[in-house]
């Protein structure tokens, strides 16, 4: 093979390149928000919160989720963080609801006791890495992140 034939390939692949990563650059991608987070119950392992993801799927055809990762922070601190494998998938052209569950022992929620104050709240950031399959693309990442606060259980919550 020639010089000038090893150039022309290496342009033809750079252009080659170049024109796919234009075309699946404005491919139309699934989009997801947290819709809500709420206090679900109190076990003996901890307190129990759910996150409400909610993610549209732009394509006819179901999308299958490889796993969702979750980091629950306070404080600037991770009070609780995990991993959902093979949660399931997305229906095609359709909003699927996904239900993040978030787990936080006891143990930190005492450390957290200067957050707390009189009005009995946390203030939290919820960030959760959803993790779909894209056809053609491969593993695509769909960053959300939400601040606010939740009610911690009270002693009634904790004997409901």
């Amino acid at each position: 093979m020639s010089v000038s034939a090893v150039f022309k390939m290496s342009d033809f692949l750079e252009k080659a390149k170049n024109y796919i990563g234009e075309k699946v650059g404005n491919l139309a991608k699934p989009e997801a928000s947290i819709t809500d987070v709420d206090f679900t119950r109190v076990g003996k392992d901890g307190v129990e919160y759910l996150a409400k993801v909610s993610v549209q799927n732009p394509y006819s055809v179901s999308i299958p989720i490889c796993e969702i990762k979750y980091s629950l922070k306070s404080s600037n601190r991770e009070i609780a963080s995990g991993t959902i494998p093979d949660p399931g998938s997305l229906k095609g052209s359709d909003i699927t609801m996904l239900d993040v569950p978030v787990k936080v022992a006891h143990s930190i929620l005492v450390t957290l006791v200067r957050d707390i104050g009189a009005d009995w709240d946390i203030d939290y950031q919820l960030d959760i890495d959803l993790i779909i399959d894209l056809p053609v693309i491969g593993n695509f990442t769909i960053p959300l992140s939400q601040k606010g606060e939740f009610k911690l259980p009270t002693l009634s919550d904790m004997f409901a």
